[in-house]
């Protein structure tokens, strides 16, 4: 597999020699925080500063995942720049990569993802933190446009996996907020109707005990494009709320 150097971070990255795979592996930087370790593999993140542009360089050795598909495993970022790759082309807003590459050295297997920094974005658990502290517009604002990601995200036939507070990034824009996906890497078809969906979204409520059940019928009449009094976000709501009573009773 050849390397994947975006367009946009090419110039960047060869004016601070760093276009390539082995520079990129070789340069000395301090990890974000502790690297995460199976059997005789690992996998780190570290944050990558280039005239004025942030990055987030992961790097792992040996830090497989195994699948159907791929029974001997392949490095997770591999599937995660996949799952990058399938947003950008389906519209999703999310993370965007910058370099991506796999090496085989003396039995080693080592993958490399390079992604742009989301500076000037919040993730909506920091959000959630100031909730009270936030108004009426902007709570309406963030709940619209998480619903509308979310319906985004299903209208394509996806499922995130992982659709928690923090992996969700927004930003103030004009008067609303724009908003992206993080953290792709359980990302999967979509296959089971309403049933996928519940399940993508419930572990998102159940994560923002901030909202009140009229927030959370918000963004639900943002997601479904339906009236807030609507018998189908009625219908939704009770699905949801079903579920969230499943889990935290199990």
């Amino acid at each position: 597999m050849s390397d994947f150097l975006a367009a946009e971070d090419r110039a960047l990255l060869e004016r601070n020699g760093l276009a390539t795979f082995d520079a990129l592996w070789a340069k000395q930087l301090d990890a974000v925080d502790e690297p995460n370790t199976s059997g005789d593999g690992w996998s780190s993140v570290y944050r990558l500063e280039l005239e004025g542009q942030g990055y987030y360089l992961k790097r792992q050795s040996n830090y497989l995942t195994r699948t159907l598909h791929r029974p001997f495993g392949e490095p997770s970022f591999a599937r995660e720049f996949r799952n990058i790759s399938l947003y950008r082309k389906l519209g999703i807003p999310a993370l965007q990569a910058a370099f991506f590459g796999e090496r085989k050295v003396k039995g080693e297997r080592r993958a490399m993802l390079l992604t742009r920094a989301l500076d000037g974005w919040n993730d909506l658990d920091s959000l959630l933190e100031q909730w009270s502290q936030l108004s009426a517009a902007q709570h309406s604002a963030i709940l619209l446009a998480c619903g509308k990601l979310a319906r985004h995200l299903h209208s394509v036939g996806q499922v995130h996996g992982c659709f928690y507070p923090k992996h969700i990034f927004l930003q103030p824009a004009g008067e609303g907020y724009a908003a992206q996906l993080i953290d792709l890497e359980k990302t999967r078809p979509l296959l089971f109707g309403w049933r996928d969906r519940v399940k993508d979204l419930e572990p998102l409520l159940r994560r923002a005990p901030q909202w009140s059940d009229a927030q959370v019928r918000q963004l639900l009449a943002a997601y479904l494009e339906q009236p807030e009094d609507s018998a189908l976000v009625s219908t939704w709501h009770q699905r949801l709320t079903a579920r969230r009573s499943h889990k935290e009773n199990r």
